[in-house]
């Protein structure tokens, strides 16, 4: 007499393999959750009637957060009828080439620099050498040209912050000047 058994996965296994077809939801789950952070905080947010104009600042992350939530649904509806991400291909990115470290550690120290420099050199000075100092780390060598579009960007970017968009930034030495 032979015995034919049955092997059959266990139901945790086909969950899991469920997941594993279906990990995109996964992304779903953090839009949903960040939709509904950014409504929560934007719903509670105490404003006051009087210092608001005809769009409030609650306007921009309501808006942004219902669209984080709609996104969430749409994708999750898309994944559930068998959407699948594509994997990255590195098109244009050669993988067989290890990682330009100092690359990252010049953009890395330019971006920790204008941390420290900002309050004590104001955004202007400190901008345009982090303009100056990521334009050198990405490869550009050119020392007469860079200093000059750094320094107009980064006082094209503190006018209209500080003038334009109301969003102070300090000024430093430059304040008396600007």
């Amino acid at each position: 007499m032979t015995q034919t058994t049955d092997i059959s996965p266990a139901p945790s296994a086909d969950r899991r393999s469920w997941l594993r077809e279906h990990s995109e939801l996964g992304v779903c789950v953090l839009l949903l959750a960040l939709g509904v952070l950014v409504l929560t905080d934007a719903l509670t947010m105490d404003v006051d009637i009087t210092q608001r104009g005809p769009v409030g600042p609650k306007t921009v992350p309501i808006v942004v957060g219902i669209g984080l939530l709609v996104i969430a649904a749409l994708l999750a509806v898309d994944v559930l009828r068998g959407g699948r991400g594509q994997a990255e291909t590195g098109e244009d990115v050669d993988l067989s080439e290890p990682a330009d470290w100092r690359t990252v550690l010049l953009l890395a120290g330019v971006f920790l620099g204008t941390a420290v420099l900002i309050e004590p050199l104001g955004f202007p000075i400190a901008g345009a050498l982090l303009f100056w100092g990521a334009a050198f780390a990405l490869g550009s060598r050119s020392v007469d040209r860079d200093p000059l579009i750094a320094s107009v960007l980064s006082l094209v970017t503190y006018a209209v912050f500080n003038n334009l968009l109301g969003v102070p930034l300090p000024g430093g030495p430059l304040m008396g000047v600007l």
